[in-house]
């Protein structure tokens, strides 16, 4: 969504990445004046998807461009309140979906019935409004709460090559040859 508003082109934002610049215009956007259709809610399962969401705010950007008489790349009167209406919509999608796998966790006793604790991380965990939603999902079912601080969220994939750097330098689960291994992409 960051690069299809071209928030690189925003004064506010243009060192920012995406998901930085989304929550920074948010804050001073206005939700209510785009409402997205949640993702996946024909689905009653923990799974998460956003590609339906993305096709939708493409499809308002598209239609805004349109109304405001401007190019695929220019910034749009309305990039804040775009940008809040997302942040909410992905917000209001992973407290849906992480608290059915709260309940799920609880009626198949995977979870504690005390003491049970809710871990986020990871680049989601940077967003003050994701991360402050998902504290009160926490707190109103009794939950823990453990999230690293904004400045230890980066990225998964930086996590899982600092995992790789860790366990190269344990010599664990390391393949020194790969003479016989086979790769298949999916």
């Amino acid at each position: 969504v960051a690069r299809r508003l071209s928030l690189r082109k925003h004064l506010e934002c243009h060192s920012m990445a995406g998901g930085k610049a989304i929550e920074h215009l948010a804050r001073s956007g206005n939700r209510h004046q785009h409402t997205f259709r949640l993702p996946m809610q024909q689905y009653r399962n923990c799974d998460f998807s956003f590609s339906g969401l993305q096709s939708l705010v493409n499809k308002a950007i598209i239609q805004k461009e349109k109304e405001e008489g401007i190019q695929e790349g220019e910034i749009l009167s309305c990039v804040k309140d775009i940008a809040a209406a997302v942040q909410h919509a992905v917000a209001v999608h992973i407290i849906q979906r992480t608290y059915r796998a709260m309940l799920f966790c609880i009626k198949n006793s995977i979870l504690p019935s005390k003491n049970a604790t809710l871990v986020v991380s990871g680049g989601v965990a940077s967003n003050q409004y994701i991360r402050k939603g998902l504290q009160t999902l926490a707190d109103v079912n009794d939950f823990a709460f453990l999230c690293p601080p904004p400045r230890l969220c980066t990225d998964n994939g930086v996590m899982i090559a600092w995992n790789g750097i860790e366990r190269l330098r344990a010599g664990l689960g390391v393949l020194h040859s790969t003479d016989g291994v086979r790769y298949e992409p999916k």
